[in-house]
């Protein structure tokens, strides 16, 4: 399942990966409480490899019951409060754009654009932080990043939010990269408000004539 959800492009680039992904599946299919569901834990991997022009890294998906999608600190539009993390995002959008965020949480239309919505560990268990962490997630999406690393280059820009995130500096090499604080409750007013990631990554993006993103959601 969880390799026939991704792009063909991405089958092609991750076939060295289909048996640790098989593996993966076999093991969070015993979870009765898996999140996101079995059928949305690959949506990252949707778009093709080539349309990537951003990467967005989260950790794990959200736990409380509903909220993860499939896509990093997105959630359903009928989630309401939404999660800490997405609130502050949205609040540095507000000061950083000016944007309408009136969507709240769905943040498809990021992801229509090429930006790859990518959670380090893509599945947990509903209730549970970190449910998953050792069910070989990270082997597998280091693989997915360095093949971005190769097929983008410099016409990717990664935005790294907290020391997890920009460890992964080490396979992006080629890549534009745009760090902070992470945005959670714990660390947002340590670095992550006022750091403009959604102009920074504008900026990065026009710099090797790419479109800008328009990160109203």
């Amino acid at each position: 399942m969880f390799f026939e959800q991704m792009h063909p492009s991405w089958q092609q680039a991750l076939a060295g990966q289909r048996d640790l992904l098989d593996q993966i599946e076999a093991n969070v299919s015993t979870d009765a409480a898996v999140a996101p569901a079995m059928p949305m834990v690959m949506r990252a991997f949707e778009q093709p490899v080539d349309s990537v022009r951003v990467l967005l890294v989260g950790q794990d998906p959200y736990p409380g019951l509903g909220h993860a999608v499939g896509l990093s600190f997105a959630v359903a539009p009928e989630v309401s409060p939404l999660p800490r993390s997405l609130q502050n995002m949205m609040r540095e959008l507000r000061d950083d754009l000016g944007k309408d965020v009136s969507n709240g949480g769905d943040l498809r239309r990021w992801s229509q654009q090429g930006v790859m919505l990518l959670n380090r560990h893509l599945t947990t268990s509903s209730g549970t932080s970190a449910a998953h962490f050792d069910a070989g997630w990270t082997r597998f999406t280091d693989a997915a990043i360095s093949v971005l690393n190769r097929a983008r280059g410099r016409k990717l820009v990664a935005i790294l939010w907290g020391n997890e995130a920009m460890a992964l500096q080490r396979l992006l090499a080629d890549v534009q990269v745009v760090s902070s604080a992470h945005p959670s409750p714990l660390s947002a007013r340590r670095g992550f408000f006022g750091s403009k990631p959604y102009s920074k990554t504008n900026e990065a993006l026009k710099f090797v004539g790419e479109q800008p993103i328009d990160w109203s959601c």
